[in-house]
């Protein structure tokens, strides 16, 4: 896992629109001398097309747009935990392994480590840094251009270790970052880091996997 923590100067501190149209039944009219009659009495089926007839359009939800130099990011899309990471098997623990790294780069786009931390043991020191620029810059007006995170490989033996942990190894690969102050300058940016290999020790627990450390692959 990537993790670069800067020293800033001071303290971080559609709706649906429904569109109605209505469709009127034209009147009667009656022409010369001719005595009047009576208007014809409208049918049921005539009278069941002659209700107004209501459509609905629902608008797009609001479309993603990431961090830029102008400002933060809108409207990322929060991971979804698959089915299959909820299982306790060898495709559901790397399943689960993606997912962690897809709310870690959901951090670095937004803020939010809440899920993140509610999966991951605070004894993990590498994630607690990590969060730690997370909240950091994203506190009083500051904001993380870059940081995406991805998984290109994932693999586990689904052994368990004499420590009781299932051991997972993966491939991280996270893009360029740039930390910007709260008037929009730019603090400074880091190219983009090379690939790690990290290994995850997690256990299942309570019906769900959760991670205990992540550590760099050495050699």
């Amino acid at each position: 896992m990537t993790s670069r923590t800067p020293s800033p100067t001071r303290r971080f501190t559609a709706t649906a629109t429904f569109l109605a149209a209505l469709v009127l039944a034209t009147s009667a009219c009656t022409s010369g001398q001719a005595s009047p009659t009576a208007a014809p009495v409208p049918s049921a089926s005539a009278s069941a097309s002659a209700s107004p007839v209501v459509s609905a359009t629902a608008t797009a939800p609001p479309s993603y747009k990431p961090a830029d130099a102008k400002g933060k990011a809108q409207n990322v899309p929060v991971p979804v935990l698959p089915e299959a990471a909820k299982k306790k098997t060898k495709e559901g623990l790397e399943a689960f392994a993606r997912y962690w790294f897809q709310l870690l780069s959901y951090g670095y786009e937004t803020g939010d480590t809440t899920r993140l931390t509610e999966l991951t043991s605070p004894s993990c020191r590498a994630c607690e840094k990590a969060k730690a620029v997370i909240k950091g810059w994203h506190e009083g007006g500051r904001w993380i251009v870059g940081g995406r995170t991805s998984t290109p490989a994932v693999s586990t033996t689904f052994l368990v270790a004499p420590d009781g942990n299932y051991q997972v190894a993966i491939q991280v690969s996270q893009s360029a970052l740039s930390y910007f102050n709260p008037d929009g300058t730019l603090y400074r940016s880091d190219p983009k880091p090379d690939d790690t290999g990290n290994l995850m020790l997690s256990v299942y627990r309570n019906g769900s996997w959760f991670v205990n450390n992540i550590q760099p692959i050495v050699g």
